[in-house]
């Protein structure tokens, strides 16, 4: 049973839905806590007034295989961002708003349409910055019956007040863990205090609703799940985000070390990003978390197929 729905029976849910919403009139929703009023129009640094915009929704198989099962996840596209990250390989979406403006009515069609498309779960792509939008879109579809569980599957610049307001509500947590120091965070992605930020939301994530749990069929239930991108030359500071998961979240933590970086949008800007990333340091990414401890790796291949240190660098 999806985590809401116990909420709901409570009444808490109504009480998260108005506590949001209340906050856009002085927007800190996400850690830039930039004050502005979203309810009334204004647009702060994440570029969305008081509706959310959906760039595209449906079946989605490219996920992780807890997320994907055998029939997909449900994912919502959510347009805008609050990051800028040179690189992002859907900056059509996150950079440029391409997207349709919607009601908490729609957005809760949306949701209910996944369900019945016979998806695992409802998975909120980029939702940061429209969590209220999200909440109030969510009563509504409860009311129409949607039972599935909840997917939060952020860039990881998340305010831990904002993920307490949503404790109970979310089943799965996704984050990214994109760089573990802040001048390359300040550089690649136009933000500042991001590996602070970024690791007290996972530990607030990982005490909500401990390590992935999969059902019988291998579908995730509950849980959380982290993604971390390799970027070249080490500039996503891999070694420390494993280090930090495994000694103080939990060897079990269930990573996907993401090997797809590719020099797109305006990643020319940057030293170091004109290329991709190398089976070599693909190779020393997964030693490096292997070494922290960590086991549950999506698509790693396995420590004994890794060359030991004194061969690492081969091409």
């Amino acid at each position: 049973m999806a985590a809401y729905l116990e909420l709901r029976r409570g009444g808490g849910l109504r009480e998260r839905v108005e506590a949001a919403v209340s906050s856009l009139e002085s927007c800190s929703i996400c850690p830039h806590g930039c004050a502005v009023n979203r309810a009334a129009g204004e647009i702060g640094k994440c570029r969305t007034p008081g509706r959310a915009i959906v760039s595209s929704y449906g079946p989605h198989f490219g996920e992780e295989a807890p997320l994907v099962g055998r029939r997909g996840s449900g994912t919502i596209f959510f347009a805008n961002c609050n990051l800028r990250c040179l690189f992002c390989q859907n900056y059509a979406i996150s950079q440029l708003g391409e997207g349709e403006m919607v009601g908490k009515e729609q957005l809760s069609q949306i949701m209910l349409s996944l369900q019945h498309a016979g998806c695992h779960n409802v998975n909120l792509v980029s939702p940061t910055h429209v969590v209220p939008q999200i909440l109030e879109a969510l009563e509504l579809a409860v009311e129409g019956g949607l039972y599935l569980p909840l997917v939060y599957n952020s860039g990881g610049y998340d305010s831990v007040e904002t993920l307490r307001m949503l404790e109970g509500i979310i089943d799965i947590y996704m984050p990214d863990m994109k760089y573990d120091d802040d001048e390359a965070a300040r550089q690649l992605s136009g933000i500042e205090g991001y590996p602070t930020v970024n690791k007290a939301a996972v530990r607030e994530m990982h005490r909500q609703v401990g390590d992935l749990q999969v059902d019988d069929t291998g579908a995730a239930r509950r849980g959380l799940l982290v993604r971390h991108l390799v970027l070249p030359d080490g500039l996503a500071g891999t070694a420390g985000i494993v280090d930090f998961l495994g000694r103080e979240i939990s060897a079990n933590t269930y990573v996907n070390i993401m090997a797809q970086y590719y020099p797109c949008y305006q990643a020319s800007q940057a030293s170091g990003l004109g290329r991709r990333t190398s089976n070599a340091e693909m190779r020393e990414a997964y030693s490096l978390a292997y070494e922290a401890g960590l086991s549950r790796l999506d698509k790693a291949p396995s420590p004994a197929a890794l060359p030991p240190r004194s061969e690492r660098g081969a091409q």
